[in-house]
């Protein structure tokens, strides 16, 4: 009996001990040490390194209250939200002479100005700013208080009001009425007022039926006095004269030439941007004029609804630029010299890289 209970103690003690045995877990080998590379090749897609964002270009854009300015809105909206492919700042002035400041000292790379102005600044700086986009077409229209004036040749004996003296309003008036076989020192009465707001109150308060006039102030005055209307678009007439050849162009967009030989890349970003800015101006009427109040370049959306049709908001740039704005350039010359600074601009004033 004894030796019996023995034999079965060591059995199940065997049996213990081969249990034991099976149920630890087999050793595993140590892990091989991986070079960098081999990390690197091994991981997955989603555990590769971020690739690190191409650092922007600064660039600062300056522009004038009013239609030329009203094509930078949505890429302004752009930058402020943070998707433009440029780092740009941009700064809105009243007078053109705020431009030329921040043009020549070089705190602007680019500017929206008047297109009588570009050629002035090529002169004055030597060369240093080239032409890259024409911004706005023809914004200038008569506006009657009466249904007296359907054709330039009904202005033959009146009184009309205008303003731009001196400058590329009066220029483009002479030309068309010169055109149109009417003398404009002989043949009717045109009185300049110092500035467009004057102008428009005069016309507003009944004291001028019969006023040349540039949007939006066209689109204040009708809204105001339901009596008043458009009698002549001078860009159409304008295109009676020319036959398409040339355009009646009133805005630019200027460039230092500095900033663009040392930023082809960013330039050439900016003309993109810009240009689908202005496209959506035209394209989402309601939504650019509520952008256009916002950054404070015309007062209010209900206006700039308004007067965006009337403003002729483009973007012509390259060969097509130069044929457009060069013969109207020649026409200003022969008008007067100094109103494009002396001197046709040759050339090189046009950028028309692509």
């Amino acid at each position: 009996m004894k030796k019996t209970i023995a034999i079965l103690t060591a059995l199940i003690l065997a049996a213990a001990l081969l249990a034991g045995c099976a149920g630890q877990p087999a050793a595993s080998p140590s892990p091989a040490v991986s070079s960098p590379a081999d990390q690197s090749a091994s991981a997955s897609p989603s555990e590769e390194p971020s690739p690190i964002p191409a650092e922007k270009t600064d660039v600062s854009v300056a522009a004038l209250i009013g239609p030329t300015g009203m094509g930078l809105a949505p890429l302004m909206d752009k930058q402020d939200k943070g998707e433009a492919e440029n780092n740009y700042s941009f700064t809105l002035s009243g007078t053109p002479d705020d431009i030329v400041a921040k043009i020549t000292s070089g705190e602007a790379d680019i500017a929206a100005v008047p297109v009588n102005l570009a050629p002035i600044l090529y002169s004055k700086t030597s060369g240093k700013v080239q032409l890259l986009a024409i911004n706005t077409l023809g914004v200038l229209y008569v506006v009657e208080r009466g249904d007296t004036v359907h054709s330039v040749a009904d202005l033959k004996g009146k009184t009309l009001y205008a303003s731009g003296q001196a400058a590329t309003p009066e220029y483009i008036l002479n030309f068309i009425l010169s055109q149109n076989g009417i003398d404009p020192a002989a043949d009717l009465a045109i009185e300049y007022k110092a500035d467009h707001s004057e102008l428009a109150s005069l016309v507003t308060a009944g004291q001028a039926d019969l006023a040349m006039l540039p949007e939006p102030f066209v689109t204040t005055v009708t809204s105001k006095d339901p009596d008043l209307r458009i009698a002549l678009d001078l860009t159409k007439e304008w295109d009676k004269i020319e036959g398409g050849g040339s355009a009646l162009v009133m805005g630019v967009m200027i460039v230092r030439k500095d900033f663009a030989d040392q930023n082809p890349d960013a330039l050439r970003t900016f003309m993109d941007e810009y240009k689908a800015s202005t496209e959506f101006v035209n394209a989402s009427i309601p939504k650019a004029a509520a952008l256009i109040e916002q950054y404070g370049i015309l007062p209010s959306a209900a206006l700039a609804e308004k007067a965006i049709p009337n403003s002729n908001i483009v973007y012509i740039d390259g060969q097509e630029m130069k044929d457009k704005v060069a013969p109207l350039y020649q026409i200003l010359l022969d008008s007067n010299p100094k109103s494009i600074g002396g001197i046709l601009p040759d050339d090189a004033f046009y950028y028309t890289k692509q």
